[in-house]
């Protein structure tokens, strides 16, 4: 393999800058920069770099030994001091290195990958980490990245590949009296598989929320109050507010953080009947976007609305600064009680949240899922073991596929296409 390098920390001006090396001639690019001395790996020392023109900086090199780095290779991590002049000028420097160049993006994570040093799952968890805004993504995606699906999937896949086993020892066997009926262990194997699995997929939801956050609209009839709230939520002016009805035609929305929660709150046209189109076509997508949310706050002004709350939707009282009943954007009277509720019912929906975070996840644990049940209708029926045995097999290829130990490479583009040049 090439070596590789790359500015690792983010871009701009910095008190230290960390550039990585990674591959066979990583130790031998260093001692390119002028360093005659290595230090001893995963011992940081300061070294002075240097190339023709004449010294580049003082920086701590850091070296970790092939098997014992977060690709698996030999690697090298410059820590320069984060001006753009230095940065720049020790990239440079790396270019005219020989078996040198610079890296893609997520080439780094691609190796640890394709080193065995992180299984597909753990890459995802490692990119959700790096876009974490709030608390519960962050423990969530560190979660993801310490192995917490591979690990699952390694226990389910044991038991498969005995269910398996136990299967095709009837089938070499056919011909034979085998003293043991195998099917009540199959059996009692796949039913502790597959009620993990269905309750990874009844979580999964809750989980696919936390990452890409929750959605809370606000619904009621025109001059509600509902932009205003929104303002106040925000803490800025983020939608237009009148004394008009009808003035949101769009949705507007707000992203927060409530809670440790990551939290889209969505401002959405007045509900009531006109004959004004553009109104008509702002009012069906607001009725098709509360319907979507998570949660729904009806703002009550004593208005019939087109659009009523189902269980756990909050309902208050509209313009508090008005009646003294509810809540006001305008005061803040009863806003804090409303970001305590929304907030503790978001959070026991998070409560309910699984291992996996991602659509892909989901999709082969519902295959996995059609497959065992498959496998299991055709012992409980007494029909063909070998349909049985076919069943399995492709359960736990969906198990595999999971977290990538069978071929994923027309996934692997659009992962790392999310990662920095330097990860």
């Amino acid at each position: 393999m090439d070596t590789i390098y790359a500015l690792a920390s983010a871009r701009g001006r910095a008190g230290v800058s960390v550039l990585r090396i990674s591959g066979p001639l990583a130790f031998e690019t260093v001692r390119g920069l002028g360093v005659e001395t290595l230090p001893e790996p995963r011992r940081a020392a300061l070294r002075r770099l240097s190339d023709e023109t004449g010294p580049l900086d003082d920086a701590l090199v850091l070296l970790f030994q092939k098997g014992a780095s977060f690709t698996g290779e030999d690697v090298a991590e410059l820590h320069v001091h984060g001006s753009l002049a230095t940065i720049s000028a020790v990239l440079r420097a790396l270019s005219k290195m020989p078996g040198c160049r610079l890296a893609e993006a997520g080439e780094f994570t691609r190796r640890a990958l394709e080193n065995g040093c992180l299984d597909l799952a753990q890459v995802e968890g490692l990119a959700d980490l790096i876009d974490a805004e709030t608390e519960s993504q962050r423990r969530q995606a560190l979660r993801v990245l310490s192995g917490a699906i591979g690990r699952r999937a390694d226990g389910w896949r044991r038991d498969l590949i005995r269910a398996a086993a136990l299967i095709e020892a009837t089938i070499d066997f056919a011909d034979e009296d085998v003293p043991v009926d195998v099917r009540p262990e199959v059996n009692a194997l796949l039913d502790t598989v597959l009620l993990d699995l269905r309750q990874e997929v009844a979580g999964s939801r809750a989980a696919e929320r936390i990452r890409d956050g929750f959605e809370v609209a606000i619904v009621g009839a025109p001059n509600s109050g509902k932009s205003t709230l929104l303002n106040a939520l925000a803490g800025r002016d983020a939608a237009l507010t009148s004394d008009v009805a009808g003035t949101t035609r769009d949705i507007i929305e707000v992203r927060m953080d409530m809670g440790g929660l990551a939290v889209t709150v969505l401002d959405t046209a007045g509900l009531r009947t006109t004959d004004d189109p553009v109104e008509t076509l702002g009012i069906e997508r607001a009725v098709q976007r509360a319907k979507q949310a998570d949660l729904r706050v009806f703002l009550d002004d004593g208005n019939p609305l087109s659009l009523g709350p189902i269980e756990n939707d909050i309902v208050v009282g509209a313009k508090a600064d008005l009646t003294g009943v509810g809540v006001s954007g305008l005061t803040g009277q009863g806003l804090d009680q409303l970001v305590q509720d929304i907030t503790k019912y978001l959070q026991t929906l998070s409560g309910q949240s699984s291992t996996i975070t991602r659509e892909r996840h989901r999709l082969a644990i519902s295959n996995a899922i059609a497959h065992l049940e498959s496998a299991q209708d055709e012992l409980i029926s007494k029909a063909k073991d070998e349909v049985a045995a076919e069943a399995l097999r492709h359960g736990i290829f969906e198990l595999d596929l999971l977290v990538g130990r069978v071929d994923v490479e027309d996934l692997l583009g659009e992962i790392f296409s999310s990662f920095c040049i330097g990860k």
